[in-house]
């Protein structure tokens, strides 16, 4: 199964960012429902993301 992630630091803290940038949209939203279905979504992409990024090596 392919990763879902970057193989180096750089890629991973580009991905990680854009994640941050979607749920900080999506918290903007809150009072709509796709906003919190996005919400929820990209704060567990953020999460994963975050971990598999302080696995990676410099």
């Amino acid at each position: 199964m392919p990763r879902f992630f970057a193989n180096n630091r750089r890629d991973g803290a580009r991905l990680i960012s854009s994640a941050l940038l979607i749920l900080t949209i999506a918290f903007t939203q809150l009072n709509h429902l796709w906003g919190q279905l996005l919400g929820v979504f990209s704060m567990t992409v953020c999460i994963y993301w975050a971990l598999a990024y302080q696995r990676l090596d410099s």
